[in-house]
């Protein structure tokens, strides 16, 4: 790695310029590193603090052999973007973290869920089907979970699936619904150097009509010896798939004690949101450290904490209005943070809140009170 790193001239382009490269940003500005941002969206979140920003389609291959010409090193905040491109730039000299390999494995929920198989990395079993008719020619036995096996993000192309008149009509996996006691989430980073390092286990609440992370808590409410079982499967995982960069991995906890991992991201994830305020290095600050080859932070938790979702609620889409952030902030130990998002719509991730305390239980009670202050309407 270019000992320059900090310097003007060392460009770090992100492909996505949603809210997870904002929070890279307001990390790499400790480090004084310079964030260049590529996004389809002119008004993304990154755009008006990105040191440059890019207006263009990341799935487009001349768009990001373009983008990235000029980089010395590109990483990515969602994981649909233009791989070939990214091999291409991997090619000329450019380093790429997450590496195209590894994003091509995980871009596919199929083929993620092939790697698990191939690897002895425990996971539900699955059946792939191409088309919505395969699936009806089949014997398999519903419900049960069905996932696209590409374009899906934050609760899209996932449904719990009754009868196969509903399915999707594109390439698709079908896996059994687990009987399980608790979601949790590690978040595990590795460097170039083979440096390892798994945050503290999180616990999470879904909305069951969103799909999406409603709420999560931290440590997860586990066993020390689930909480050891569950990193030592990140770990693994993460050195099996030769990722560098930051990785959060889904799991599920059985009632019979097993762990299934359930998906893999490999950038920083909403799940590791807390860390900002709780961990003494956050999820983001890892990342940097990981892709730009330097040791691996602290993963100790400060404080215990909780982080709630701010979505836009339902039957309002339109321009954002943000009410009650003044009672919000009356509260102690709540800590706010907002997306820039101008639009919102029924259920998008306009913010997130990070409350801490002493005790896990102050942090639920906390939680408890203040998780419908906020209400972000149009």
């Amino acid at each position: 790695m270019n000992k320059n790193w900090n310097s003007k001239e060392f460009k770090i382009g992100v492909l996505g310029g949603g809210q997870l490269g904002r929070m890279l940003i307001q990390e790499a500005i400790n480090l004084n590193l310079h964030i260049h941002i590529m996004d389809p969206d002119q008004n993304a979140p990154c755009a008006s603090i990105a040191q440059t920003f890019t207006c263009a389609a990341i799935t487009d291959f001349d768009a990001v052999m373009e983008f990235g010409k000029d980089k010395n090193l590109i990483t990515v905040e969602i994981e649909n973007v233009n791989i070939e491109a990214l091999e291409m730039l991997e090619k000329s000299g450019v380093q790429v973290y997450p590496q195209p390999h590894v994003l091509k494995v995980i871009k596919d929920k199929g083929t993620q869920k092939q790697f698990y198989k191939k690897n002895g990395i425990p996971t539900s079993p699955f059946v792939i089907f191409d088309s919505a008719q395969e699936l009806k020619n089949a014997s398999i036995e519903l419900p049960a979970v069905q996932k696209l096996r590409t374009g899906g993000y934050d609760g899209k192309g996932v449904q719990i699936l009754k009868d196969a008149k509903s399915s999707f009509d594109a390439p698709h996996l079908i896996e059994n619904l687990i009987d399980f006691e608790k979601e949790i989430s590690i978040i595990v980073a590795r460097n170039d150097k083979g440096q390892i390092s798994t945050f503290p286990s999180v616990e999470c609440e879904f909305n069951p009509e969103a799909h999406l992370v409603e709420f999560l808590f931290s440590p997860a409410e586990i066993s020390q010896e689930i909480e050891k079982k569950a990193k030592e499967i990140a770990a693994d995982l993460i050195e099996k798939i030769d990722m560098v960069g930051i990785l959060a991995v889904e799991m599920f906890l059985t009632k019979s004690g097993d762990i299934l991992v359930n998906e893999i991201a490999p950038r920083p994830h909403n799940s590791g949101h807390h860390t900002i305020e709780c961990c003494e290095t956050s999820q983001f600050a890892q990342h940097l450290r990981a892709i730009l080859s330097l040791p691996l932070g602290s993963t100790a938790l400060i404080q215990p904490g909780a982080m709630i979702n701010l979505l836009g609620e339902k039957g309002h889409t339109g321009t954002a209005i943000y009410g009650g952030l003044s009672d919000l902030l009356d509260h102690d130990n709540v800590f706010p943070h907002l997306y820039g998002k101008e639009q919102t719509k029924p259920f998008r991730k306009m913010g997130h809140i990070t409350i801490t305390g002493k005790t896990l239980k102050e942090v639920k009670e906390t939680a408890e009170k203040i998780k419908d202050i906020i209400q972000i309407t149009a």
